[in-house]
């Protein structure tokens, strides 16, 4: 007896990992270095104490909707959660892509974008990002004419490379998607709160737009995998029909609201991280050999002139771990670090200084 083989096109699809070693300062995941308020903690723990365990949740999350949809002043008509804006981006694409449809990405971009896609059955297509990791609104015009897409992703900020595109650049995707359509805009804004302008300026309820956000960053909810789409009413109803039965916990949604409530705390904390980006970019820019890109993220992309794996290699070895890029198509020789924590921050400085000196 043998077992079934998988759909054709998955066979040589690999999983996306992102490695995890035992290391003293962690920076390769873009979490928040801060954990969630404990006064938070307590409000969650105290309302889910009060939940009937043996009932399933509000299958339309309501609750939570229309305290999300108050704090973005949405109508909570425009609001869908999920587990992580990767399962929000999964259940788009069910939804809007599939079989004979294409989507476009712009590379270098967030590789789960790409994964998804083909795990829905839908075609990519790849249009490339100038030399400044931007978006060309000439190039990405002439590819949606030419391959109308029916689905555009576009990343912003960028991961990895932190880049954030102007209000213009949506404004011309949105617009070449009109002229050759129908097709849809997602804009990732998965690091949105640490970039000086947002996309849900633009949506409407007749606007061909998403914007896809998480609760994993700026809110310090990563274990609890909560994200969110602010689209068109009638996008949400469609994928409310795709996303599985009550698949949002009782736990998650519980814990996006009561954090509605931290709200200034969970903005000091942008600040303050955007902060430590500034400071951190401003140190790395000193060291020798490194070339710091802007970001609107709470990473920084820093590409090295030599051996850039070998230099992953002994910071870990230091106890530091960044995300090694070097060896990826158009990131050559490039590592991506996460803001941490002054204190973290520092160590991976005092690390880096000593590696590159050995390396001299």
């Amino acid at each position: 007896m043998s077992l079934p083989t998988p759909r054709p096109d998955l066979i040589e699809l690999e999983g996306y990992h992102s490695p995890q070693l035992d290391v003293q300062v962690r920076l390769n995941t873009n979490e928040s270095p801060y954990a969630p308020p404990a006064a938070f903690v307590d409000a969650w723990l105290d309302a889910l104490r009060a939940v009937p365990l043996h009932r399933y949740p509000d299958r339309a999350a309501g609750d939570l909707r229309r305290a999300l949809a108050t704090r973005l002043d949405q109508p909570a008509e425009r609001v869908f959660c999920a587990n992580g804006s990767n399962e929000v981006l999964q259940t788009l694409l069910l939804a809007y892509g599939g079989a004979k449809r294409r989507a476009l990405v712009f590379e270098p971009t967030y590789p789960l974008h790409t994964h998804i896609a083909r795990l829905t059955g839908t075609e990519v297509i790849v249009g490339e990002r100038t030399s400044e990791y931007r978006v060309s609104t000439t190039e990405a015009g002439i590819l949606i004419a030419a391959e109308r897409p029916a689905v555009v992703l576009l990343c912003s900020p960028n991961n990895p490379t932190g880049t954030v595109e102007p209000r213009a650049t949506v404004e011309a995707l949105l617009a070449a998607i009109l002229d050759h359509g129908p097709g849809l805009l997602i804009v990732d804004e998965a690091y949105g709160e640490f970039a000086d302008w947002s996309a849900l300026e633009l949506v409407a309820d007749d606007v061909p737009l998403v914007v896809t956000r998480t609760y994993s960053k700026v809110w310090s909810l990563a274990a609890l995998r909560l994200g969110f789409a602010v689209a068109p009413p009638a996008i949400v109803a469609e994928l409310e029909k795709v996303v599985l039965p009550y698949h949002l916990s009782v736990a998650t949604q519980i814990a996006g609201r009561e954090a509605l409530r931290f709200d200034p705390e969970m903005r000091s904390r942008v600040d303050v991280l955007v902060s430590e980006r500034e400071r951190l970019a401003h140190e790395l820019a000193l060291l020798p050999g490194l070339m710091v890109m802007p970001s609107g993220a709470n990473f920084l992309l820093v590409r090295v002139d030599g051996d850039a794996h070998a230099i992953w290699r002994r910071l870990v070895d230091h106890g530091v771990l960044v995300r090694d890029f070097s060896r990826w198509p158009r990131l050559e020789g490039c590592l991506r670090i996460t803001v941490g924590t002054p204190e973290e921050d520092d160590l991976l400085l005092a690390a880096l200084r000593g590696v590159l000196e050995e390396e001299r």
